[in-house]
């Protein structure tokens, strides 16, 4: 007698492999070979070319008394959050960081106000997606880190706005917030690069498969939209906003897109039994 067993991915049958599997244990395995492709790539060029302005991030983020309580804070409420948990935040946080301290003196700021706005970059980074699981959650989320910020007594207002208008305005394809100062636009920039530099390896390492699990989509959905996926990759090209950025990010997503490409084949071969039979009968016919 033909068996079924609803797994929360599809109906399937007990004599197929995947009667063995948790959905969450597929995405699992897929993860680690999308990890092994990862290794095999170099470090970005970013991290390498401004090691200098990596290292002064590092410093300051681990340092300084006011980044300290936002990260404390923000490591208490954010939880998993789609895929965007604190790792997600500190890695937004770090590049942040980096970023303006190479703008911000190509820029010929005076060293206390790079470090200022290094504060700014960092507070941004750590709250821009602290209601990521809502709706709206870039305008949600700005309002949050304004209240947020002004019970610190530590920052002028038009900081904490140029912190909110950043994080606004850190989704691609979205309609900006206007900045009416220079110096609040870099804030933004630095945070929009930053955030999108993740859209690289990292996307393969650990965001996509946490979204994934913590959503619980079903495999064979991720499977007929991991192609459409990869090409909208591709778009975020060309919208990186920093002089640095529009060098070095449009490296991050190629690599991004090379992972995705490799890892697609792994899944045509390694995991076929998964995928949705009009995709498997599509690629027959393009072949």
């Amino acid at each position: 007698m033909r068996t079924e067993i609803d797994l929360g991915i599809v109906l399937v049958s007990a004599n197929t492999p995947c009667y063995f599997y948790s959905m969450n244990e597929i995405y699992k395995r897929i993860r680690e070979r999308a990890r092994k492709i990862v290794a095999r790539f170099p470090t970005q060029e970013f991290y390498t070319d401004f090691q200098p302005a990596v290292d002064q991030s590092q410093r300051f983020f681990q340092t300084n008394p006011i980044v300290s309580k936002v990260h404390a804070f923000v490591a208490a409420s954010i939880g998993e959050n789609l895929g965007h948990g604190l790792d997600h935040a500190v890695k937004v946080t770090l590049d942040a960081g980096t970023l303006m301290f190479i703008e911000g003196r190509q820029n010929g700021y005076s060293e206390p106000y790079v470090q200022r706005r290094v504060l700014l970059a960092q507070c941004a980074g750590l709250l821009h997606d602290i209601l990521r699981s809502q709706q709206s959650h870039a305008e949600k989320g700005a309002r949050f880190a304004k209240e947020t910020l002004e019970s610190y007594a530590c920052f002028e207002a038009e900081e904490i706005t140029d912190v909110a208008n950043a994080i606004s305005n850190h989704e691609a394809f979205k309609t900006l917030v206007e900045i009416k100062t220079p110096q609040g636009a870099l804030v933004s920039d630095c945070l929009y690069d930053a955030d999108k530099f993740r859209w690289g390896p990292d996307n393969f390492t650990h965001t996509v498969w946490d979204m994934l699990m913590i959503s619980q989509t079903p495999i064979q959905t991720f499977f007929s939209l991991y192609p459409k996926g990869i090409k909208s990759l591709a778009k975020i090209k060309e919208t990186f906003r920093t002089k640095t950025g529009k060098i070095y990010g449009p490296k991050f997503i190629d690599t991004g897109l090379s992972i995705g490409a490799e890892l697609y084949e792994v899944i045509r071969t390694e995991f076929a039994e998964y995928m949705p039979a009009a995709s498997v009968e599509t690629e027959r016919q393009e072949a």
